[in-house]
């Protein structure tokens, strides 16, 4: 299958501290494709890099096919590139509902000349939008708490919400980062669920980041290994368990 993300010679220092280091990795397009290494291996760097969020020192990035090398996150929002934080970035003092009405952009309301002249319009346009977010919301499993401010829903919960987000959108690729991180097993279990079904039945493609091996093992095929700022290996995750290499600059540094 095609590459949809092309990450090619890519370089990043900041100072004389070599960050990324002549990195070429490719993400098929329908993948969900897995990004580990130990701390300090460039993944969070990387990632920043593809999503927009940090300019490359040199080398070139291409979503399918097009270059957008340090195009700013927003241009690459509309191209359909996406990506979801650590830390969720909701808006607290808003409804849950209202949070994934907030996304689609370019919205007819966003106009002081359409909401003073077009009004119904607006209302038209507001309501399909309300809709689409109903839809969302029942699929992620949110609709107990839709009226919720989202500030008070649990870390999963606002997981979920952000991976809610990038269905309100014309998402092509999603970038996952520590999904799994602060979020109890039931909910994990959920997010799982919900990204292979984003997966299958509406063709997203995954680049995850994350630590914990056992999401990695059940989503993730193949697996990428950054050390040092570049690909120490790529496989499954069978292959990447049993790699002398993996086990030696992975596993034994964690343990």
């Amino acid at each position: 299958m095609a590459a949809i993300i092309d990450v090619q010679h890519v370089h990043k220092a900041f100072g004389g501290l070599k960050v990324i280091n002549d990195c070429s990795i490719q993400v098929e397009q329908g993948s969900i494709t897995g990004l580990i290494g130990p701390n300090g291996a460039g993944k969070s760097t990387l990632f920043n890099i593809i999503a927009g969020a940090l300019p490359l020192d040199s080398g070139h990035i291409l979503l399918d096919g097009e270059e957008i090398t340090n195009q700013p996150a927003n241009q690459l929002f509309h191209k359909g590139l996406l990506r979801t934080f650590q830390i969720a970035h909701e808006f607290s003092q808003m409804t849950a509902l209202e949070n994934l009405m907030m996304v689609p952009p370019a919205q007819a309301g966003e106009s002081l000349f359409n909401a003073w002249f077009k009004p119904s319009r607006v209302m038209l346009e507001e309501s399909e939008v309300r809709r689409r977010a109903l839809e969302v919301i029942d699929f992620i499993g949110l609709h107990p708490v839709r009226n919720e401010l989202a500030g008070n829903l649990s870390g999963g919960q606002k997981k979920l919400l952000e991976l809610g987000r990038t269905m309100m959108t014309d998402a092509r690729v999603v970038l996952l980062d520590e999904i799994a991180a602060g979020v109890n097993r039931t909910l994990l279990g959920d997010l799982v669920s919900n990204i292979e079904r984003l997966n299958r039945e509406m063709g997203y493609t995954f680049l995850v980041i994350e630590h914990d091996m056992d999401m990695i093992a059940r989503l993730c095929d193949p697996v990428i290994v950054l050390a040092q700022g570049s690909v120490m290996v790529e496989g499954s995750i069978e292959e990447i368990q049993n790699d002398p290499r993996v086990i030696e600059a992975y596993f034994g540094a964690a343990s």
